[in-house]
């Protein structure tokens, strides 16, 4: 099959990947320099400050540990089956793509339900964004996350849903496009072993 944009399968000449992996890897670099940067001012930011969290205790006292390791076991196998979709489409099974497609959206809305859970205990509280620099550092570095959580769930619905109908016309094509995700969907689990220890425990 001819596409508008060549390589979209089989690997570039120069690169030696397809252009579609290419690109994401380029996506990633980006997003690499925006978490660094962030996580690069929260570490300047608890050096320099004499109590952490400012209102004194540990973090592990201030932050639910237990919801915390919960959704941290819910995104790494949320990989998992991210991984069993993709060789699913390699061994040409649609239906346990499906499956394990499903089971990756679902696990990444359980993580973004007990996010709300836990968000909604922090305002009930009164602890804003504005409270202090901690839940400053906290809420962006967090909500930000979610927001790419979000974001994969949306594109693995498509693929799910109306993206799979490709795999009727070029298996490896859509095959590409599920590997691509799954590279994106690990960056996104991959800040969160990141970001739980970071906030979380020490």
């Amino acid at each position: 099959m001819e596409t508008a944009i060549p390589h979209l399968v089989e690997p570039h000449p120069v690169t030696g990947i397809p252009n579609g992996k290419f690109g994401i890897w380029l996506f990633l670099a980006s997003e690499v320099m925006l978490f660094g940067a962030l996580f690069s001012s929260y570490v300047l930011i608890r050096v320099g400050a004499p109590h952490w969290p400012p209102e004194g205790g540990l973090s592990s006292e201030v932050l639910n540990v237990p919801l915390g390791t919960f959704n941290t076991a819910v995104l790494i196998t949320s990989s998992i089956t991210m991984v069993l979709a993709w060789a699913s489409c390699k061994m040409g099974s649609l239906p346990k793509f499906k499956l394990w497609m499903a089971a990756t959206v679902g696990l990444a809305l359980v993580f973004l339900v007990v996010k709300y859970f836990e968000y909604s205990d922090k305002f009930h509280h009164g602890h804003f964004p504005s409270h202090d620099n901690f839940y400053g550092i906290y809420f962006v570095l967090t909500g930000l996350h979610g927001l790419h959580i979000v974001g994969g769930i949306v594109v693995n619905t498509y693929l799910l849903t109306f993206g799979s109908k490709l795999w009727n016309v070029d298996r490896e094509w859509f095959t590409n496009r599920v590997e691509n995700a799954g590279l994106y969907w690990h960056f996104v689990d991959l800040v969160w072993i990141f970001l739980f220890p970071s906030l979380y425990l020490l």
